[in-house]
């Protein structure tokens, strides 16, 4: 991931319910650099944000890892919580102590992710 600050740049916002950025709240969408003001010759830092529809809006506690096993949900207070899968038919091919291991290393992973974040 590439990283940058842009200073001193005029952000024009054309949200969905929000007449301005909630502190914390994330918003989707598309963030553009308008196009340089040709007529001085310099590039005057504007930019425009037009929030989108979230492809989840509307679904409640949307999936944030999706495993075999396994799903990691975020609820609307922004935490988040595993839900096991239906689980397959033990036997030969899957003992208890496999299943329970792929279990443990699928938490394992959704939750290495979401604290990188």
């Amino acid at each position: 991931m590439k990283t940058n600050t842009e200073l001193c740049i005029d952000l024009k916002t054309k949200l969905q319910n929000d007449v301005l950025m909630k502190p914390g709240k994330d918003y989707p969408g598309i963030l553009r650099r308008e196009i340089p003001n040709e007529e001085f010759g310099f590039d005057d830092g504007r930019y425009s944000f037009t929030e989108t529809i979230h492809p989840t809006a509307g679904k409640r506690n949307p999936h944030v890892f999706n495993g075999q096993y396994i799903t990691i949900t975020r609820k609307d207070d922004g935490s988040y919580r595993p839900n096991l899968k239906q689980m397959p038919e033990l036997g030969a091919k899957l003992s208890v102590d496999n299943y329970v291991f792929e279990v443990y290393r699928e938490l394992r992973q959704g939750l290495k992710v979401l604290v990188e974040e």
